[in-house]
């Protein structure tokens, strides 16, 4: 069975014990490690993985071949994306969006949407111009100056410092005050033709035995996050793996709902039929 996730901690961690034939039953896995952009474009192509991990914000162009499935996929509260800028002079007044150069991790992503709902309403005039880049080169990029500001993900949250930027705004934290709803984030799909209450039943197993051996993934983890520290890695895994993994739930599925629902009035995504979100 075909799979697609991103080499950070929270996948890596989650996915451990199905990639290394520890769940009963389970089958094989022939895995894909890609940037949440690629897996975005792998989904929405016409041979797409069984299994892929994607940005909750690219479900309306994929729903017709692949279901949502209730787990494995990243919600939570105070772990969205953020919006940096470096130091230099004037760099962090919002109002002056409108004539930024912004990178962002993906067009389909629910980092992009937050910004550009939060930008609809705090930004006259509109953004500037949109510039996509893999995550992990943002940071240098706002740093070098090839980019004015830059929308981050993942570690980030942890390493912007590191890079002399500064925080611009926390869109995590307006979407939760704005909403009182968890973040939508990564998104765990399979292809509607295939058996998807087994495939829910070993994605959540695959989380129990990763909380119930969490040393017994370290090295597999570290493997795919050379960049990232022991304790960093670890930090990763806390903020994105929760009980929303496990089982996505009644007030998840309200937040997906929400934000695919103010994205498509605003514009920025297809209108989707939100039956289609259960399966």
């Amino acid at each position: 069975m075909e799979i697609a996730f991103s080499p950070c901690p929270n996948d890596t961690f989650v996915f451990h014990a199905w990639v290394h034939g520890l769940i009963p039953g389970a089958p094989k896995l022939d895995v894909t490690y890609a940037d949440i952009d690629i897996t975005n474009s792998m989904a929405a192509g016409s041979n797409g993985p069984d299994i892929v991990k994607i940005s909750y914000g690219g479900l309306p162009w994929v729903l017709s071949e692949y279901a949502l499935l209730p787990c494995g996929g990243a919600l939570g509260k105070g772990c969205g994306p953020l919006l940096l800028t470096s130091n230099r002079k004037n760099m962090n007044d919002s109002t002056r969006l409108h004539s930024f150069r912004v990178a962002v991790p993906s067009e389909r992503s629910t980092a992009y949407l937050l910004f550009r709902l939060w930008a609809a309403r705090h930004v006259p005039g509109g953004v500037g111009e949109i510039v996509v880049l893999p995550f992990h080169e943002i940071m240098p990029a706002v740093r070098d100056g090839l980019v004015d500001a830059g929308l981050v993900i993942h570690e980030a949250r942890f390493t912007y410092p590191s890079y002399g930027l500064t925080l611009m705004v926390d869109l995590g934290s307006w979407w939760e005050q704005d909403t009182n709803l968890p973040i939508p984030l990564g998104a765990i799909i399979a292809r509607r033709s295939l058996d998807l209450s087994a495939i829910t039943s070993w994605i959540q197993a695959s989380v129990r035995y990763a909380w119930a051996h969490p040393e017994a993934s370290k090295a597999y983890i570290l493997q795919h996050s050379q960049e990232l520290s022991t304790e960093v890695a670890q930090a990763h895994i806390e903020l994105y793996v929760n009980e929303f993994t496990e089982n996505i739930s009644t007030l998840g599925y309200k937040a997906v709902e929400s934000l695919l629902s103010r994205a498509s009035q605003e514009g920025l995504v297809p209108s989707v039929d939100l039956d289609q979100l259960y399966f």
